[in-house]
Order: structure tokens, then sequence, then C-alpha cells
């Protein structure tokens, strides 16, 4: 398989995210007969499997769920009234304004993508909804437009999986975060050696499943960069979520969506 530079790889996500921003496309799922983006009840229910509560998927507009997540990690941890909250790879807007619910008017929510389409669509989805603790703002997760130490959780829902610099997205999350900040992402992990045959098919589709880092790199790489009480949590309904994505792949036997919480220490 031919290594793109990560200039090309992030112009690849960029563009297929553009068209799922516009309804041209999804991100993960392919075809029309994989419910792509989900559909209906179908979407529904994949995001109830993911962890979302009825309440929380009617508390949006529509059009900021765009079906692009594998969990949901504003469920994962604690988030407080009051918390400074940085989403990596905000999309349409829908863990942002999660979040906004629940760090209140004391506290604030800020998105970063860097899809232009995306970004419009978010901050449409924000003024529909009248909030005004959510701001949005374009850039790359490997170097976020944000201030050392000033952030108080990082929340990320299957965005880490595409960047080709995997360690320079947590070295920069580091930065960011406040000494005793948390990270909560849901994320697509490599369990087992992909074939090359496969990884090559699903690198032409889509880079949730091509760019995924073996679970025990990811451990790694986030204790490499400082941070602490690293828990990585395989979940249950990879195995049907994955399927979906690449029906009769077998893509399900080589990677897992994963809940990851780790620390910034004091």
């Amino acid at each position: 398989m031919k290594k793109e530079s990560p200039d090309i790889i992030r112009q690849m996500v960029r563009d297929r995210y553009a068209h799922a921003a516009t309804g041209a496309g999804c991100g993960c799922r392919t075809g029309s007969d994989s419910g792509c983006c989900g559909s209906g009840g179908d979407m529904e229910m994949v995001n109830q499997i993911m962890g979302y509560s009825q309440e929380e998927l009617g508390s949006t507009v529509e059009g900021a769920n765009l079906g692009l997540g594998c969990g949901n990690p504003t469920a994962m941890g604690r988030i407080k009234q009051g918390d400074v909250v940085l989403d990596l790879g905000s999309g349409g807007g829908f863990d942002c304004f999660l979040a906004a619910e629940k760090v209140g008017d004391k506290g604030r929510v800020i998105g970063v993508d860097m899809t232009p389409e995306m970004l419009s669509k978010a901050r449409e989805n924000a003024a529909k909804m009248g909030l005004t603790n959510v701001e949005f703002r374009l850039g790359k997760i490997e170097n976020l437009p944000v201030s050392d130490n000033s952030v108080d959780v990082i929340i990320s829902n299957c965005v880490i999986n595409l960047s080709p610099e995997k360690k320079l997205v947590f070295e920069d999350a580091y930065r960011v975060l406040r000494p005793g900040g948390r990270l909560f992402v849901s994320d697509v992990v490599a369990t087992a050696e992909m074939p090359a045959s496969l990884r090559e098919q699903a690198a032409l589709m889509t880079g949730c499943i091509a760019g995924a880092e073996h679970v025990d790199r990811v451990r790694s790489l986030l204790a490499e960069v400082g941070f602490r009480n690293v828990k990585i949590d395989l979940k249950a309904y990879s195995k049907e979520l994955v399927s979906g994505w690449f029906p009769g792949s077998g893509a399900e036997n080589f990677v897992a969506s994963a809940d990851i919480v780790a620390e910034k220490p004091f």
C-alpha cells in the first residue's frame, strides 16, 4: 500500500467530511445499502447502542448529529458546571451541544474542526439553538488554536484515528489541558494486524479503519506524552457497528470502538 504524506491524508479526510457536511457523503459509513450516516430508526438505534439517551438524541436541532461517531464521549466521565470543554473534530456540533448543557452558563465549549463546511454547519446549528457558551474554531487537531493550560476536559468522537500524526494530537491535547484535566475519547483502535488487502480497501473508502492505531500503541503514546491513569475499554457493540460500515469485509475482526480515558497530572 502506498504511504501517503500527512498533508495528502488530511486533504482526503477533509474532502470526505466536507461531503458529509453537505449531505453528499458520509464519514465511516459507505454505500447506500449500508445505512450511510444512518437514517430514521436505524440511525437512532445505532446512536442508542453507542450510549446516547433518548433525551440527548432529542435535545439538539436536526443536522447536528450526522451519525459519524463511534461512541458517546460526553458520558465517559464527569463534565462539571463551569468546565471549559474542547471537542477535537467537532463536526456538526452534536457532542459540543451535549457538553454545553453540562457546563452551564458559567462554562464554555470549544469545537475545533479542519473542514470549513463542518464549521459552517455547526455554527448554524448553535445559532438555531440560541447557545452562547459554544464556539467553533477552524484548525487541525495536531496544532490546536487553543491556549496552553486552558481546558478542563477534552472530548473527541471517532476523529483521532483519522489523523496521520496521532502523537502530535496527544501532545497538543496535553499542552492545552490544565493540570488535572481529563481526556474522554471515543475512537476506533486496531486489535489485530489487518491484512494489506483489507487496509487498502478501507483506505479507499475511509480512514476510520485504515488509520486505526493498535490499542497497545495508543496506550503507549498517551503515556509517552505524559498522560496518567490511562484506561482503554473496548466496546461490546463494536462488531455490530464496524460490520455495518463494511458489510462482509471482516473488518470487525481487526478493529474495535473504544472508550479512552486519561488524565494530565497536577
